[in-house]
């Protein structure tokens, strides 16, 4: 198997028959050479592996399923931690999982149905679980059922995982089926919950992510808990926002101001401008940024919100928080003619960033810009820029 593995692409009909080998050591070594050599003829092997019922087989073609659509993979999935004694296995599971396809790579239907079957059938618990972090890396929306089912598991890993994909999917309707999980005992369960109920905005759930936010054990429960209430943005909430606005924790005022800004009360307008020329911790005062933005400010002098969050593009540590901000902010026509001028004088990283941000919200006036980006002298910026053009095609009807 190995050495045929050398082969690379012209070598996998030769290993492909060994997958089924009457000798497990056979088949996992011909796995092993397929999810190495990658690409989009191992689909089908692989699709064959994962029915074995052995629960490392069950993994590794997980992972190399994975790795066709996302090359590389396989280095940072479970299978490099697996330990097998017999019949069982053991795999670590890494406290993050950020990893997804981008919106333009298409995934076979059938990959998806058999990750799906591995989300609530498979032989472990790790085999279930990373199933189940498979579905999310390759935004399996068919799957959602199967997700649904794994959250019902008895198994906190399998449960965190399926809440994972589940909130990468982004499908409205995994919503309603996670809203169980925010009073569960688990902390990690139960924030991966409220974050979810807020990201895939669940306002049927309002009511259970205040009362998640009344009697929070943790400040951590808490801080997630009103970010997953900003982001629902019940006009009933006002004052709830009103009352964090002058808390000492920094994260819960970030939030707080994000809520308002969703609401978009133009009364909180004055109160919103005074605060961002007092406050100086950076995270609320990003979201008050956005706040202001929110509601119509669309300036952009040096000192003013939407200059602000475009120059904090540049700042590694809070990158993310203006990125996301921006994104939301994007999907208002009037602001993204108000950014577009920005990129005349723009840094590397603001392009880069900006790029990414016109993907994700950007409509039929945002390819002119990116298209621009996609020939920039930089190289980093044009491949960004090449990339972020096939993504806002993808989503464009």
């Amino acid at each position: 198997m190995r050495d045929l593995g050398r082969g690379g692409q012209d070598s996998i009909p030769q290993v492909a028959p060994f997958v089924t080998d009457q000798d497990l050591i056979v088949g996992l070594e011909a796995v092993k050479v397929l999810v190495e050599i990658g690409g989009p003829k191992t689909v089908d092997p692989l699709l064959t592996a994962a029915r074995d019922n052995d629960p490392e087989m069950q993994i590794r073609a997980t992972d190399g399923l994975v790795n066709v659509y996302l090359p590389g993979y396989y280095k940072t999935g479970i299978s490099g931690s697996i330990q097998r004694a017999g019949n069982s296995i053991k795999a670590k599971f890494g406290d993050t999982n950020e990893q997804s396809i981008d919106a333009f790579v298409e995934v076979k239907p059938e990959v998806i149905q058999s990750l799906g079957r591995l989300a609530i059938g498979a032989s472990s618990v790790e085999g279930r679980a990373n199933a189940a972090r498979a579905l999310g890396i390759l935004r399996g929306k068919a799957a959602i059922p199967e997700l649904a089912e794994a959250l019902h598991s008895k198994d906190n890993v399998v449960i965190f995982e399926a809440l994972i994909a589940i909130k990468k999917i982004r499908d409205p309707s995994g919503g309603p089926r996670v809203a169980f999980l925010m009073r569960d005992l688990n902390e990690r369960i139960q924030i991966a919950a409220l974050e979810t109920t807020g990201i895939l905005l669940n306002r049927e759930a309002a009511p259970a992510v205040r009362d998640a936010l009344e009697h929070a054990r943790t400040p951590k429960i808490r801080r997630v808990a009103l970010n997953s209430l900003a982001m629902l943005a019940d006009p009933a909430d006002h004052p709830v926002f009103l009352r964090y606005v002058s808390d000492k924790d920094e994260d819960l005022r970030a939030d707080a101001y994000e809520g308002l800004a969703r609401i978009r009360n133009d009364v909180d307008r004055p109160t919103l401008e005074k605060n961002f020329a007092a406050e100086r911790s950076m995270k609320p005062r990003l979201s008050l940024a956005f706040a202001l933005v929110a509601l119509g400010n669309r300036e952009t002098a040096d000192f003013a919100p939407l200059r602000y969050l475009v120059n904090t593009l540049n700042v590694r540590s809070y990158r993310e928080v203006a990125s996301a901000q921006l994104t939301e902010l994007a999907r208002d026509l009037k602001v993204r003619q108000a950014i577009y001028p920005f990129l005349t004088r723009a840094t590397k990283e603001e392009k880069i960033q900006l790029a990414i941000i016109f993907a994700r919200s950007g409509e039929r006036d945002s390819l002119p810009f990116l298209e621009t980006l996609s020939v920039d002298p930089e190289n980093d910026v044009a491949q960004e820029g090449i990339r972020s053009l096939r993504t806002l095609r993808a989503r464009l009807p």
